[in-house]
Formats: structure tokens, C-alpha cells, sequence
């Protein structure tokens, strides 16, 4: 695995090295520079709202409200910064946001929340992208790019409805059983309270997993607003349409290359199309990434001195009812 990590990074690097020497860095880099000064706050403020309507969005994903919301939004911050820097699979950070609950509610509860909020924000993502691709026909954009946003919104439908399927049928504790013919009876027991959890949630607080989905999906869609201001601060002239397709599409790509640490190298080279397709040019869609990985660099900062603070400040974690 992290052979493959690193071969994932040198792939990522190599197609960003290709696209800058393609397309050419004097615009995008004069059109970041641009962006930068008093306007730069710009570039990090609206994510703040958008974490907090996503950590909403977990929030409903327990059985109860337990857990302070300031906590989730700490553990959120912390775990999403793991999550691009570190992981070939992003569950390191999911890892991170287990531990940092742990003073709150048992690891049962909070590895469930965990995977029922990847299923809602998928599904979210998935109606985001369904969205998007019409907004991408009634602009009438290059045919390809629309192809491409209906493969990969194949994708996301797929995966959803998979992850979905394991969680309601109860697979998670069938396949902990073929290990516990190995002796892995510590891990049966774990994988089929999971489920019992998993499965609890689903029968008795379907009304929560509505609003977490909801929640998620409002989400995405403060990201269309993060966009175009982020292309108004690039003095890119585009509408709200125009800016749904590039993040819509924006998004698939983050979930189709979700092996790449940080979806480096796929992404600019998404936006650097995007871009071109919407007659925007490729040199403000390398400029647009730029913007964007300045905003991301700044939340990866902030989310490991949280985790930071929080190790220092760490407590144990309660034990799981019987």
C-alpha cells in the first residue's frame, strides 16, 4: 500500500507538471497572484460555512445528538486534513474523527456515524452531480465533458448504492466471519455490533439519515457559490450555471480518484478542461486550481493544529454499553 501511494503521487505530480507546461503558468500564475492581498480572505472564508453545513450533515448521522457540535467540527477539520495528506484509501482521517468522538460516545457509535456520513454525502454528491449534468446540457457544452460527467456519475451511483447494500444487509459482520475461522474472534464480535448499529439506524432513524443527506447536499451546493466567488475573485466573468458544472464536476473527480492523495494531477487537469469546454480558457482553470489548493493548504493547516491541540488535550474514551 504505500508503494502504491507513492506511485499515485508520482502520477498526479507528473500529469500537474504536464498540464503547467501545456497550458503555461504566466496567466494562471498572474491571475493567482491576482487573487491574493485583502480578497485572499475570500479564498478560505466560505469554506467555513460549507464545514459547517457538512458537519451537520454528520450530526444527523448518529441515533442522538450527543456529541457538541463544536466537537464535530473539530474532529471534521482534523480527519479531512489526514485525509488528503496521508491516505492511498482516506480512512486515516476517518480514524482521526473516531478517537477525537471518543470522549462522547463508544467507538461502536461513532465508527457507524462515520460510514452512514459517507453514505449520505455520497448520495448527496451523486444528486449534486445528476444536477450538474443537466445544467451542462442546457448550456450545451462540448459533448465529451458531459460524457464524462454521465461515466462518472455511473460511478457514484454505483459505489452508493454498494455502500449502502453492505451496511442494510449486514455484510460487514458475514465477511468478519470468514476471518474468524482464523481465529479473529475479537474482530466477529466488533463487525456484528457495527452492524447491529448500522442496521439500527437504518430501521428506526431514517428520518435522520433524510436530513443528513439534505444537509450534504446543501452542502455541495454552497460550493457552487464558493466557486464563483473564487472565479470572480480571478476576474473570470461566469454564472452560477456555468460554476455548478465546474464543481460538479469537480467533485466526481475528487470521488472517481480517491486513491490519489488529495486528487493531485486529476483535478487541475478536470478544472483545465473544464474550463476550456466552457470557453473559459485552460489558463484560468490552472489559475482556478491554484486558488483552490491555496484555500485547501489553509484548512489542512488548521485542521492538524486542531489534532495537534487536541492530542495534548486528549481523555480516554467511555466503554460501550452492554
Amino acid at each position: 500500500m504505500p508503494s502504491f501511494r507513492w506511485v499515485a503521487i508520482a502520477i498526479g505530480a507528473a500529469i500537474f507538471v504536464v498540464l503547467v507546461g501545456v497550458v503555461g503558468t504566466d496567466e494562471a500564475l498572474a491571475a493567482t497572484a491576482r487573487a491574493l492581498g485583502w480578497r485572499s480572505l475570500l479564498v478560505c472564508l466560505p469554506f467555513a460555512l460549507i464545514m459547517g453545513v457538512d458537519t451537520l450533515g454528520w450530526r444527523f448521522a448518529f441515533a442522538d445528538d450527543r456529541v457538541p457540535f463544536l466537537r464535530l467540527v473539530a474532529a471534521r477539520m482534523a480527519g479531512e486534513a489526514v485525509n488528503v495528506i496521508t491516505a492511498v484509501v482516506p480512512i486515516g482521517g476517518d480514524a482521526v474523527k473516531v478517537w477525537l468522538l471518543g470522549p462522547y460516545v463508544p467507538y461502536r457509535e461513532s465508527v457507524a456515524s462515520v460510514i452512514i456520513a459517507k453514505t449520505t454525502i455520497t448520495i448527496a454528491q451523486a444528486l449534486f452531480l445528476l444536477v450538474g449534468v443537466g445544467f451542462a446540457l442546457a448550456l450545451a457544452v462540448d459533448a465529451r465533458l458531459v460524457s464524462a460527467m454521465l461515466w462518472l456519475l455511473l460511478v457514484e451511483l454505483i459505489g452508493a448504492g454498494g455502500f449502502l447494500i453492505v451496511q442494510v444487509a449486514g455484510l460487514v459482520s458475514r465477511g468478519a466471519r470468514r476471518l474468524a475461522r482464523f481465529g479473529a474472534l475479537r474482530a466477529l464480535a466488533a463487525a456484528e455490533d457495527l452492524d447491529q448499529t448500522l442496521q439500527a439506524f437504518y430501521r428506526r432513524r431514517w428520518r435522520r439519515f433524510g436530513v443528513s443527506v439534505g444537509f450534504h447536499l446543501l452542502g455541495w451546493f454552497m460550493g457552487v457559490v464558493e466557486t464563483w466567488l473564487f472565479l470572480r475573485v480571478l476576474q473570470v466573468r461566469a454564472s452560477l450555471a456555468t460554476a455548478l458544472v465546474i464543481e460538479t464536476l469537480g467533485s466526481a473527480v475528487r470521488f472517481a480518484t480517491f486513491f490519489v492523495p488529495g486528487s493531485l494531477g486529476a483535478l487541475e487537469g478536470a478544472n483545465t478542461a473544464a474550463f476550456a469546454a466552457l470557453g473559459l480558457g485552460a489558463q484560468a482553470g490552472l489559475a482556478f486550481s491554484l486558488l483552490r489548493r491555496l484555500r485547501q493548504a489553509v484548512w489542512i493547516g488548521l485542521g492538524g493544529l486542531v489534532l495537534v491541540l487536541a492530542h495534548r488535550g486528549a481523555r480516554p474514551a467511555p466503554k460501550a454499553a452492554a
